[in-house]
């Protein structure tokens, strides 16, 4: 593939990421607060929140055993147009004031995301070895239209029709359409798995038990974790601090930004520091999102502690990603993420999930004090690694001089 179309397929992918994210952000910004004006309880408020991390979970294998045979443009479309269904479905939910129709919806969304979730990948694949980890970071850096629209247009989508928030699923599924026009003019490597001989591939247990494997998909569980718990939770915190929907969406849009606004450099700080090293730097900043929560419950304190949280999960999740990329063959790849991509999305789905009765019960600052024992294993882990690696290097330096 020639430096142009390499680009040019890395451009594709990060504007399908962009309308991707588009679509998670409005979920994850008006989801908890549509599923509270139709669920019996108030801890079952986030359910459609979860419901699309379940429907990401519960899709990851099958959508990659699909692009495994169909290649990963057909396999992205099929995505996208469950996302344009996904959005009419949970408008009709909201209309219909149908708690199990409205996560239904929202479900199909998680399913979508579980093909959106290759798009790093895929940018992994179409970029040669000098470029894979920045093309990686520009794909992810598509999110910061998402930042700017997902918020946005939650808020507009919301009082557009009646009952409030069937505009925003209306709008969802809109986003999804222009998503699968965009993915239609992609072109990938014509390489698929079931073309490489699978005897040449580890087994599953043989993969997953490397400890650079373990590493990658850890530290990327605990961004994605920590992130999703406290991201769920923000706009019912706010709202429940007598913030307006106005303000909590300006917050959920200065944290996407910090999310994805980083992924421009992310890729050039790994390439400089190590990859090690920027990971253990995004603990340190979703450790200075939980300080900040301290700070009380005013805007700037929401606002300040969701940026961080951002930033933080941006060096955890495109630092796990990158690692994770050299752990495995081209015969493995399709185990080796489908099992990182499950991973991290079970875990979503229990922190989405648990986020409203954890508010409830602890309220803001506690549930986000939770955390870091979290965040503590992650360092030592993340420390371990970088002191056996760093001593094998010097080992191989001193071998090889001999």
């Amino acid at each position: 593939m020639t430096g142009h179309t390499m680009h040019r397929q890395v451009a594709i992918l990060a504007t399908a990421q962009a309308l991707f994210q588009t679509a998670s952000v409005l979920v994850m910004t008006v989801g908890g607060l549509a599923g509270g004006l139709v669920a019996p309880s108030p801890e079952l408020a986030t359910t459609p929140i979860a419901a699309m991390f379940l429907g990401t979970a519960v899709m990851t294998f099958p959508a990659s055993s699909w692009m495994a045979k169909v290649g990963r443009r057909r396999g992205f479309l099929t995505g996208s147009s469950l996302g344009i269904l996904g959005g009419l479905l949970a408008a009709l939910g909201v209309w219909l004031a149908s708690l199990p129709v409205l996560a239904a919806g929202t479900f199909l969304v998680g399913a979508y995301q579980a093909f959106a979730q290759f798009y790093r990948f895929a940018a992994s694949e179409v970029a040669d070895e000098l470029f894979r980890p920045r093309a990686i970071s520009l794909v992810l850096g598509g999110g910061i239209v998402a930042a700017l629209l997902g918020p946005t247009l939650a808020r507009v989508g919301g009082p557009m029709l009646q009952p409030v928030y069937t505009g925003s699923f209306i709008i969802l599924a809109a986003v999804s359409l222009v998503a699968t026009c965009v993915l239609a003019a992609l072109r990938m490597p014509n390489v698929r798995v079931d073309h490489v001989d699978p005897t040449q591939g580890r087994s599953w247990l043989a993969i997953v038990k490397q400890p650079s494997y373990l590493v990658a998909l850890f530290s990327a569980v605990t961004g994605y974790g920590v992130m999703i718990l406290a991201m769920t939770a923000t706009p019912l915190a706010m709202v429940h601090h007598h913030h307006e929907l106005s303000t909590a969406t300006t917050v959920i849009q200065l944290h996407v930004l910090g999310m994805f606004l980083p992924s421009f450099f992310t890729g050039s700080l790994i390439a400089r520091f190590g990859v090690i090293r920027v990971m253990l730097a995004g603990v340190v900043l979703l450790v200075g999102h939980v300080l900040l929560t301290w700070t009380g419950t005013s805007f700037y304190s929401f606002a300040s502690a969701l940026i961080l949280l951002g930033v933080g999960w941006n060096f955890l999740y495109i630092g796990g990603t990158t690692l994770l990329t050299t752990t495995y063959s081209p015969s493995e790849k399709g185990r080796a993420q489908a099992t990182n991509d499950m991973t991290i999305f079970v875990v979503g789905l229990a922190c989405s999930f648990s986020a409203a009765g954890l508010l409830k019960r602890f309220g803001w600052q506690a549930l986000n004090e939770l955390l870091l024992p979290w965040l503590a294993v992650a360092a030592v882990l993340l420390l371990w690694y970088g002191f056996s690696t760093s001593a094998k290097a010097r080992a191989q330096q001193v071998k090889g001089s001999v």
